[in-house]
């Protein structure tokens, strides 16, 4: 159940892209609450799987796997609608491929969820602490929201329309520094993964 609703984010994402592009001012009000809907499936799921005791290696790699999905697609789009700099998708995509390949092998070898790899203290709070999980998910929320709002009050030349570009540009670097200092951990210590010797094949 958890993994269909991590799933589902999928075709609510490209719908909800969709509807940006009819460049309606309407239809792009109503994305506002819609997107956040969607980021807040991210939080669902986990509930869900806490509850029904759906907790797995499995489910941990797809919960990441489709968020970084989610984020990457959405910091692109807002890229070319010319919302956001160039430079915040380049920065999320490196940060991302970068983990990536480092917790993938962390779980190949040693079999642990992406969240457990970490182990200093200030690295496992940054990293895993439900509250900074919590934290940088309002965060990224608020701006996929903001940038929604501001897309649709520039659509319609609204006098408010730089403010609220403005806030949402604000709250957009707050989501990137956070996607930064998360992923610095991971990296530093993912580093010694690859001193290690390659695992014995059993044949």
């Amino acid at each position: 159940m958890a993994n269909a609703v991590t799933l589902s984010r999928f075709p609510l994402l490209f719908i909800y892209i969709a509807l940006l592009y009819t460049r309606n001012a309407t239809i792009i009000f109503w994305c506002v609450p819609f997107v956040i809907f969607i980021a807040l499936l991210d939080t669902f799921d986990g509930i869900i799987a806490r509850r029904f005791g759906e907790v797995s290696l499995l489910g941990s790699a797809l919960d990441i796997a489709v968020d970084r999905a989610f984020e990457i697609i959405l910091w692109v789009v807002y890229s070319n609608l010319q919302l956001i700099p160039v430079i915040i998708p380049i920065i999320v995509i490196t940060r991302g491929s970068l983990t990536d390949t480092i917790r993938a092998v962390g779980m190949s070898r040693g079999g642990q969820a992406a969240f457990d790899q970490v182990k200093h203290p200030i690295s496992r709070f940054l990293v895993s602490s439900r509250f900074m999980r919590e934290v940088y998910g309002i965060t990224k929320g608020t701006a996929f929201a903001l940038l929604t709002l501001a897309y649709g009050l520039i659509t319609l030349r609204h006098p408010w329309a730089n403010w609220m570009h403005l806030a949402a540009l604000i709250v957009s670097w707050a989501a990137i520094t956070m996607t930064i200092l998360r992923g610095l951990p991971v990296i530093i210590e993912g580093y010694a993964l690859f001193k290690e010797p390659p695992l014995a094949r059993k044949d």
